[in-house]
């Protein structure tokens, strides 16, 4: 199976170099691999330029945007950007964050679920992120059969099917339940051990916990919906402030009449499909 990858980098002097010798290190190396330095001020452009040359696989994109950090709209808005300097000549296609560190054999495997079966649309392993005495743990926050957005790969019919990723915080939820909206499952492998360099979390601020809740509202997932995600949200970070910035950011998208990012169908299947997780949980 063929497949690219598209890396967004902003300010990842610290951290490019060791990911890029990550897939470089790769049982199955990637087809194509389009790297996007989105507004760098630190010397992560020369690094990508030095591989680029090195690797004639490895394409550089320097991009002019906003140098303010927001999770979510600003990484695929670069994605997309580096999509466009690509064919579709590709089974699976992989999103990954400038700060990880893959296992030897992840894509070798990723290819592996793939094959298995053509209902899979979106793979990936999990996050290990290191605690204060410097040893690596998983820390996933969410369900398990969710995939990191650090690290998430794609079948062409699935990516194809959801129209890409949406510029949008929350890009890496509304990804997968459109992927199940199209009859595509998630599947994870806990055997793919990924190493998260710079801890989850660490660039959210009040802004951009507002911008999470304006995404739940531009999901449709409602109201109660909601507030019970930021319930949890707040409970499994041990901040309460989040409750309030989320249904902030929620309530001021709708006072804006801001669009939604799914239509009305996809809506209702969301709601649905949220609703039949919450009372499963529950019972």
């Amino acid at each position: 199976m063929n497949y690219y990858i598209i890396i967004p980098a902003h300010n990842e002097e610290v951290f490019l170099r060791e990911a890029l010798e990550s897939v470089l290190a790769q049982t199955k190396l990637p087809d194509k691999v389009i790297v996007v330095n989105d507004h760098s001020t630190d010397a992560t452009g020369n690094i990508l330029d030095e591989f680029a040359m090195r690797y004639p696989f490895i394409k550089a994109l320097h991009s002019r945007s906003s140098d303010e950090h927001l999770p979510g709209s600003k990484v695929v808005a670069a994605f997309n950007k580096g999509l466009e300097l690509l064919d579709d000549e590709f089974d699976f296609i992989v999103k990954l964050d400038a700060d990880v560190v893959l296992p030897k054999g992840y894509f070798s495997k990723i290819e592996a679920i793939f094959s298995a079966s053509p209902s899979v649309g979106i793979a990936g392993g999990f996050a290990y992120e290191k605690n204060e005495d410097g040893i690596w743990e998983l820390n996933h926050p969410m369900d398990t059969d969710h995939v990191r957005g650090a690290f998430k790969a794609y079948s062409k019919a699935c990516f194809k099917a959801m129209g890409g990723l949406k510029v949008a915080m929350g890009w890496d939820t509304t990804d997968e339940l459109l992927a199940q909206y199209h009859g595509f499952e998630i599947v994870t492998d806990d055997s793919l051990k990924v190493k998260h360099q710079r801890p989850i979390g660490a660039a959210y601020n009040s802004k951009a916990r507002r911008s999470q809740g304006k995404a739940m509202y531009l999901m449709r997932y409602g109201w109660v919906i909601s507030l019970i995600a930021s319930l949890k949200m707040a409970w499994k970070n041990k901040k309460t402030r989040i409750v309030k910035d989320n249904l902030l950011g929620y309530w001021e998208a709708k006072q804006e009449g801001t669009p939604f990012i799914v239509s009305a169908k996809e809506g209702r299947y969301i709601r649905k499909l949220r609703w039949n997780r919450i009372l499963k949980k529950l019972v």
